[in-house]
């Protein structure tokens, strides 16, 4: 099966530490409850899949996690639990409003050939010069930003935790993401390093694909503001995804710097 992350196959693998098996499967995190009326705990599992929301793959590597809480501070997730399938961990949601959970990468891969052989290494740009002989023959480097997240409600829905970073791509909602319903159109607007991006190619796949004979994606391209109007036909949970690249690169040996983002979203029945 095909699916959205197959077209970004380097980013994914150089982005997540995923192997190249995994390149071509879905990358999610999925809360136990993505709204809920009063302070609560809630669960949340991160995997790699061959069905959406089905963790029959790999687990999602929780390493560069964060959750934004509605008052600005950072929360640590509890009770962490780490398997072959998924990853999953807890999550005080104590206080009223929208929280932002958010597994986040970048970095640089780089492959050469040394005394006839091949040499990997990857991390932060910064590292390259010292990691990577100056003299290396056959190299490769690929830099890439990645972005996977879910938004959790209590009680009201609040927005101070959607202000961008200003990195990468990412999702700025002007129809709150846990305030979709059947048969309303859900309005975002995606960003390229805190600038609207224009014409972005952004797919949109139900959950459940496991009992599906076709994935049943939607496919939408920003307009000028970055902006993109979805439709959804059914109640559940769904993947949205999207991915660019540009020549933005960190370090000179770099071509290309590869983009992605991937959210959880839950549509209700009106």
């Amino acid at each position: 099966m095909k699916l959205a992350f197959a077209r970004i196959a380097a980013l994914t693998i150089t982005v997540f530490g995923l192997s190249a098996a995994a390149s071509a499967h879905n990358l999610w995190l999925l809360p136990s409850s993505t709204t809920v009326s009063a302070p609560q705990w809630i669960t949340v599992d991160a995997a790699v899949s061959n069905d959406l929301f089905y963790f029959n793959h790999n687990a999602l590597a929780l390493d560069g996690l964060s959750i934004s809480a509605p008052d600005g501070n950072t929360l640590q997730p509890e009770n962490v639990a780490r398997g072959k399938l998924r990853n999953s961990f807890d999550v005080n949601l104590a206080q009223p409003g929208t929280y932002r959970l958010a597994v986040t990468r970048s970095g640089v891969m780089a492959s050469w050939t040394e005394n006839g052989q091949r040499k990997r290494w990857g991390g932060e740009p910064a590292a390259f010069e010292k990691s990577v002989p100056a003299d290396a023959t056959e190299l490769q480097v690929n830099q890439s930003v990645g972005r996977i997240e879910t938004f959790v409600t209590v009680g009201k829905p609040s927005t101070d935790v959607f202000k961008p970073s200003g990195v990468g791509l990412e999702l700025v909602p002007v129809t709150h993401p846990n305030d979709l319903v059947v048969g309303e159109p859900a309005r975002f607007q995606f960003l390229i390093d805190g600038k609207p991006a224009a014409g972005l190619d952004v797919e949109l796949i139900p959950g459940n694909s496991r009992y599906r004979d076709k994935l049943d994606e939607r496919k939408y391209t920003t307009d000028a503001e970055g902006r993109v109007s979805l439709a959804f036909d059914a109640p559940g949970m769904y993947w949205l995804s999207a991915s660019a690249k540009d020549d933005k690169v960190a370090i000179k040996q770099a071509k290309e710097r590869r983009l992605s983002y991937a959210a959880t979203i839950e549509v209700m029945a009106p």
